[in-house]
């Protein structure tokens, strides 16, 4: 009917023992001890209500049990970086990444600001279900969190936080900073519960240790419509589509907080269930890029035709206003010609592409449905895919020939006629 904590240390062999309990409240039985493999003197105690640690030997302890229930801890094992605990009555448990536990001294703890060197990670890709999602009411286990896991401490609140992704070469590859805003959801525009969407993931800016999961993706590709697959996971699904994996490799995570930058080494390991060879792998990862940088040169394009058309529109209003036919059919037709470029997303392929003019809104649904099916197996691609980024880079290039050509001569047209009119000329 003892029910204080008890746990005593040796240090001689067991000639002489040291009652090492400070911090942990009466009433608190402990069940086990273990030490960290790594660190030496980092110990975790598992007891009837909570998982304590301590950095110290066991000299002082305080509370591990963040969001556990409160429950009987009969065993404690430390895997790799993970703590598991099993439990008596609610089952057992996994504490991801004890990485910054390893690393926190008090040189790290008086810091303005650090950033922990992170775990290597691991490129698992998400169930690929396409049947019927799994019910919310079915018990299932929790997943590690999708991706890198980034972990770092702030003393003080922050004015702005910065966290990117760079490659082997220096390279960008995804940008964080804790001002972006969160993808909008609005309830009453979606087909299905809002339980089903992964919840927004903010980069704190905010005082203490914070954790950031980078996805292992380059950043979504703008301008598509954002949807969720049926691939679904229970308030964990994230929104489609998503930019392409980055392959595996050595990545540098570079945290800049308030000017300040702070960087470390990150490993992406592969799936140690796939086989495939590194260098195709590698073909894939050059196969899936080349789709996405042809959205981006896509995008850019569309968005400079847009802005003729807007400019175009006015043009024309105000042409007519002043009675100058002319000049308003004019405005009219170079309007229609900038249409044909933009093209529609209507009536396209699987690859977006139209027997029809494709446009450019054509070639980005093509670029982006080919790196779909490229990103979506760790396989070289096939012959057919690769001769279809062919086809849809060089419809980029013809398309964005014409473009030129538009704005050379028929724009500079245009223009002198507008100039002549004492209207404002058009600048794309």
């Amino acid at each position: 009917d003892d029910l204080r904590p008890h746990i005593y240390r040796t240090r001689d062999g067991g000639k002489t023992w040291k009652h090492i309990t400070n911090g942990i409240p009466n009433g608190t039985i402990v069940n086990v001890v273990r030490e960290d493999p790594q660190r030496k003197g980092l110990l975790f105690a598992g007891t009837e209500q909570a998982v304590f640690v301590s950095f110290d030997d066991g000299e002082n302890w305080q509370s591990l049990r963040l969001n556990m229930p409160a429950t009987s801890i009969r065993d404690l094992v430390i895997k790799d970086d993970d703590i598991v605990v099993g439990t008596h009555g609610r089952s057992f448990w996994i504490l991801d990444d004890i990485t910054p536990l390893r690393q926190l001294t008090t040189e790290v703890a008086n810091a303005n600001a650090h950033l922990f060197k992170p775990q290597p990670a691991i490129r698992v890709r998400r169930s690929n279900n396409t049947d019927t999602p799994i019910p919310p009411e079915e018990p299932m286990g929790e997943n590690p969190p999708d991706g890198a896991i980034i972990n770092y401490a702030l003393k003080a609140d922050a004015k702005e936080v910065v966290l990117e992704v760079l490659d082997n070469s220096g390279k960008l590859v995804r940008r964080y900073v804790s001002s972006d805003p969160q993808e909008p959801l609005n309830p009453a525009t979606l087909p299905h519960p809002t339980y089903w969407v992964r919840p927004p993931q903010s980069l704190s800016a905010k005082a203490g240790m914070q954790r950031f999961v980078w996805d292992l993706r380059y950043a979504p590709p703008a301008g598509f419509s954002r949807s969720l697959p049926i691939a679904a996971i229970y308030r964990n699904t994230p929104a489609n589509p998503l930019g392409p994996l980055a392959a595996p490799g050595q990545y540098q995570i570079r945290l800049t907080v308030d000017g300040k930058s702070f960087t470390q080494p990150l490993e992406l390991k592969m799936d140690p269930r796939v086989t495939v060879p590194a260098s195709e792998l590698a073909a894939a990862q050059t196969a899936a890029l080349a789709c996405y940088e042809g959205i981006t040169k896509v995008r850019a394009a569309q968005a400079e035709v847009r802005s003729l058309r807007e400019q175009l529109t006015a043009r024309r209003e105000q042409a007519a206003k002043q009675a100058l036919a002319g000049l308003a059919n004019a405005a009219d037709e170079l309007n229609k010609k900038a249409a044909t470029l933009e093209g529609r997303t209507a009536g396209l392929d699987f690859f977006g592409i139209s027997n029809r003019e494709p446009g450019f809104a054509g070639l980005s649904n093509g670029f982006l449905s080919l790196m779909n099916l490229i990103d979506g197996v760790d396989a070289r691609p096939t012959t057919q895919a690769l001769k279809a980024i062919e086809d849809q880079q060089r419809a980029f290039a013809e398309l964005q020939s014409r473009w030129n050509e538009l704005k050379s001569k028929d724009l500079k047209a245009l223009n002198d006629q507008l100039s002549k009119a004492n209207l404002p000329t058009i600048t794309p």
